[in-house]
């Protein structure tokens, strides 16, 4: 008699793995508590990934010949830039925001990637937990973040070519499920879609599978991110800033938290569309020894999803 064989994994054949510096606790251009950029680089490709992000602008080489070089020797492409943007502040902030935006697109198109992920700013200060501005936006200002990142989408796609995909994180105003929605419903799907990190909205008390199964056509890239749900609790009742809860651990190496990853890359695989999976698990600041043999566990992990 011969036994059952289990099913095999689905391909996960529109999902495309890669990694981050913030996996390697990178959050600063320049900072003696992370590890070098080459150090990150050699490891990143050692690990089995093939795409990274650039994480915050300057930590890597900003020349692009020399960039280019450096990816190349390690096989190694780049799948988006980062900005942070305040424009819920009004017209009064573009010129501030478009001549950071501008340097990170230029370097982010001459690496021949598509994408700019967009961080809204901290309402409180992640080191401090300093209340820098109210959590809730008044009506006139979130008529301003909606009119401003639909600016943003266009004159990033008309002059660089690339797409803006929004990131809600915690300790902005774009986290919680009702502010992810309200920004959504407010916001041109042609020129705004989302970078779904299902670390932080679970964080921030959302279903990433619902949010995909809802929104599927506004989902346009992803971070593949985990909570212990344990931490968070204690987050979440103490108060506690971003900062302060990461350095507790509250970004966890998966399949250790929450949202579990299978049914999450499974709904978007069931988008049919090409999308981007990026591994990020926040932990500045950590031990230089301590990222890569995680990138390891964590890219077997998702080899085992189908990924």
């Amino acid at each position: 008699m011969t036994a059952p064989t289990s099913a095999p994994t689905p391909a996960l054949d529109r999902i495309r793995v890669g990694s981050a510096p913030d996996s390697w606790g990178v959050w600063f251009p320049d900072d003696p508590q992370q590890v070098p950029w080459q150090r990150f680089l050699d490891e990143v490709a050692e690990a089995g990934y093939a795409w990274i992000e650039l994480g915050p602008y300057g930590y890597l080489p900003t020349d692009p010949a020399h960039l280019r070089r450096e990816l190349a020797r390690r096989r190694l492409q780049v799948s988006a830039g980062t900005i942070f943007t305040s424009l819920h502040h009004g017209p009064e902030v573009w010129d501030k925001t478009w001549a950071h935006v501008s340097e990170v697109a230029e370097l982010t198109q001459a690496m021949d990637a598509r994408h700019l992920v967009v961080i809204p700013s901290f309402w409180r200060d992640d080191k401090t937990a300093e209340i820098l501005e109210s959590p809730e936006l008044t009506v006139e200002q979130w008529k301003h973040l909606a009119s401003g990142m639909e600016r943003l989408g266009r004159e990033v796609r008309e002059r660089f070519g690339l797409d803006i995909v929004v990131h809600p994180h915690a300790d902005t105003h774009i986290d919680t499920e009702e502010h992810v929605e309200r920004f959504l419903d407010a916001t041109d799907s042609d020129l705004v879609n989302l970078c779904l990190d299902t670390g932080h909205y679970a964080y921030c008390g959302g279903d990433s599978v619902k949010l995909i199964e809802t929104y599927g056509e506004r989902i346009g890239y992803l971070h593949l991110k985990q909570v212990d749900p344990e931490i968070l609790a204690g987050v979440v009742a103490d108060g506690t800033p971003f900062g302060p809860a990461v350095r507790q651990g509250v970004m966890c190496e998966p399949p250790k938290g929450v949202p579990a990853l299978e049914p999450v890359l499974a709904a978007a695989q069931n988008l049919g569309v090409d999308l981007f999976a990026i591994v990020e698990q926040d932990m500045y600041p950590c031990p230089p020894d301590q990222p890569f043999p995680i990138a390891q566990r964590t890219r077997r992990f998702l080899r085992g999803c189908g990924a």
